[in-house]
């Protein structure tokens, strides 16, 4: 059943199919949110405020676009006209970000080689921290246009600016982000300062990172094996081959369940 027809069924009262069509779009929806305000909490509330204003959306919905196109506008929109989260308030530069990060390295460091759900966490929460010294404009342009591999006529669209304007937000996100990464980050340049796996002592002592539960990594890897991926694509992708190697963990939210819930309990704000 293509999302389509499952917001067909699901304005027709399909509970089932509701529940798919929420099933389907919160993962990418999460992902997006987090990656826009960089904190997890805020992400969660978002996500959940992003599927209310689907659902309770769905029959203005007129089937001229794919649904998921539609609902990433929903998303957008929410996101653009919510205060900015914590983390964004904080106004973080690269300049800030490097400094941060030279400041961070420890003498005590794991092997290059050694898998650790730490290591995932440090390169997650910094691609993270690189995509907030964006302004919203050109991280929404990074994260629709390369992050999510949205087609441009279509991200153009979605943001109600043209596709000329919308690439040149690109490309220069794009040319910040990899001027930023081949300077400071050793996943992109032999000669760049920092490792992922040396920033992990620092991190702990620092409360930046815990060992006992992590905000953004779902499992390990080692800086060895991240490096070898990232330098597989060539050299002007590298920056986005960080992102997209990222293992970010889930909401750990049942978002179907608390909207069917939510219906049944208040179907008059429907």
């Amino acid at each position: 059943m293509t999302l389509e027809d499952a917001a067909r069924q699901a304005i027709a009262g399909d509970k089932d199919a509701l529940n798919q069509l929420v099933m389907a779009l919160q993962g990418d929806l999460y992902g997006l949110s987090l990656r826009m305000l960089c904190n997890r909490e805020d992400a969660e509330d978002a996500t959940q405020e992003i599927l209310i204003r689907i659902v309770t959306r769905l029959s203005q919905f007129d089937y001229r676009s794919k649904l998921k196109t539609w609902a990433y506008r929903v998303a957008v929109n929410y996101i653009l006209d919510v205060k900015k989260s914590a983390v964004e308030r904080l106004h973080m530069t690269f300049e800030q970000l490097a400094e941060e990060i030279t400041s961070g390295l420890g003498e005590a460091a794991l092997p290059e080689a050694e898998e650790s759900l730490l290591v995932e966490e440090v390169k997650a929460g910094c691609s993270l921290g690189m995509l907030q010294c964006l302004d919203r404009d050109h991280r929404l342009a990074y994260i629709l246009g390369e992050v999510m591999e949205m087609q441009g006529p279509e991200a153009a669209g979605l943001l109600d600016v043209s596709p000329a304007l919308f690439r040149k937000r690109l490309q220069l996100a794009r040319k910040e982000m990899l001027r930023f990464m081949k300077s400071y980050c050793g996943l992109a340049s032999d000669d760049a300062p920092c490792r992922c796996n040396r920033q992990v002592s620092s991190g702990l002592q620092s409360g930046r990172i815990s060992g006992e539960r992590c905000n953004y990594a779902a499992a390990p890897s080692s800086f060895a094996q991240i490096r070898t991926t990232v330098r597989q694509v060539e050299e002007a992708r590298w920056a986005l081959q960080v992102h997209r190697t990222n293992q970010l963990r889930e909401a750990p939210v049942d978002f179907a369940r608390r909207l069917i819930e939510m219906l049944e309990t208040h179907p008059a704000s429907d």
